[in-house]
């Protein structure tokens, strides 16, 4: 069976070329792409993706990645007519790098747990030649992902806790001294120094949440469609009645806030 499914995919794979080189061809806007111009859809089929899985839609998935391995062939095509590589070399690449980097696998390194192959992971990335353990986070990462990936590079060279409860203490004081600040607030220099702390904060919460297992970007974004959905019920009451949602008080927004509520699925 896993041998018929692979030929299939090969076939697949192989129309998806050369559907490629017919639109690159043939179609005027396909025809005028170019790295830069993708870069943004990109990122936009990439957020598409992250939705469909927070919402466990199987058939979005299947069809965002879709979409992704379609930029993944359209960039390959493109550096085929530069002369800088095709997508052999793209797969090729890939493929040493997955055997390279899983030496318990391919070779005699012996692993307890996931948290040796990710300790070996790094190592095994500055061997490859990055400058740095953090060399390899890129600029343009929101914000929040990129601190979860710098705090889960660094625990795999071992700058971490010692215990994970210990992390408490940190969030602790940074909540201290945010406080201490947004007190001091008349002081002229007191904004920058405010959002300082915020972002001190932030970062122990991040840390916190890594250490716990949890994946932050997933969990603010799921609070977030959370929120959404409440407040959405709020509106559609204000719509059923005729009103304003400026003419609707706190308290009455609360009723239905709570409404919302209890009308959620128990998990």
């Amino acid at each position: 069976m896993h041998k018929h499914t692979n030929q299939k995919a090969q076939k697949e794979f192989g129309r998806l070329l050369d559907i490629m080189d017919d639109l690159r061809t043939g179609c005027p806007w396909d025809r005028e792409q170019s790295f830069e111009s993708l870069r943004k859809l990109t990122i936009e089929e990439t957020y598409e993706l992250g939705d469909a899985i927070l919402q466990k839609d199987m058939q979005e998935i299947k069809g965002e990645l879709g979409d992704l391995l379609l930029h993944i062939v359209f960039y390959a095509k493109i550096g085929s007519e530069t002369g800088d590589f095709e997508i052999y070399d793209v797969v090729n690449s890939i493929c040493k790098k997955l055997i390279f980097r899983h030496p318990h696998i391919y070779g005699d390194v012996k692993v307890k747990n996931a948290q040796d192959v990710e300790d070996n992971w790094e190592d095994l990335k500055l061997k490859e030649g990055r400058k740095g353990v953090l060399s390899g986070v890129p600029k343009s990462l929101p914000a929040l992902i990129k601190a979860n990936r710098v705090q889960e590079k660094v625990q795999g060279i071992g700058f971490d806790w010692k215990k994970k409860e210990d992390v408490w203490d940190k969030v602790k004081e940074e909540i201290a001294e945010l406080e201490t600040e947004m007190r001091n607030n008349g002081n002229s220099k007191s904004k920058d120094t405010v959002e300082a702390e915020f972002g001190d904060l932030f970062f122990s919460i991040i840390n916190a949440a890594r250490l716990y297992g949890v994946e932050p970007e997933n969990a603010l974004e799921k609070t977030n469609l959370k929120f959404i959905r409440r407040f959405n019920y709020i509106e559609e009451k204000a719509n059923k009645m005729k009103k304003s949602l400026r003419e609707m008080d706190l308290d009455e927004m609360d009723i239905y806030w709570e409404e919302a509520k209890r009308l959620e699925p128990e998990k």
